[in-house]
């Protein structure tokens, strides 16, 4: 009998009316609230509320931007510079390779060994 009780509160349609209801009542509270959007008097500007950030006042900007014209001599020297450096060669050249190849082989497992080596007291206190 319990089962059948159960059955009509929790899966019969009165669940699907209780909801519409529950809904209904809340858009009805919703509605009526007076949290919503104001509106900003005539001649008010955003003001300071000694906040951080305060995204009403427009960031003063450090400097002034460049120009097209300035943009277009960076640009152009830039690309002399970039063209003399590829002159000279472009970078260092390595003497060894096959040596610098070597020492990053051995290069981690050398590091290590000093690292282990070594002991600290103020770091670490069982060590004598």
């Amino acid at each position: 009998m319990t089962i059948n009780i159960g059955e009509t509160v929790f899966f019969s349609a009165g669940r699907f009316c209780r909801i519409g209801a529950a809904i209904v009542l809340l858009g009805i509270a919703g509605c009526s609230s007076t949290n919503g959007p104001t509106s900003v008097a005539a001649g008010t500007g955003p003001k300071d509320t000694g906040t951080f950030p305060n995204l009403n006042i427009k960031p003063q900007v450090a400097a002034p931007q460049f120009t097209e014209a300035e943009k277009n001599a960076k640009l152009a020297q830039l690309k002399a510079d970039e063209n003399a450096q590829a002159a000279k060669g472009g970078g260092p050249k390595v003497a060894n390779q096959a040596a610098l190849t070597d020492l990053a082989k051995k290069h981690g497992d050398e590091t290590l060994k000093q690292i282990e080596a070594k002991c600290d007291p103020a770091l670490d206190p069982t060590c004598k």
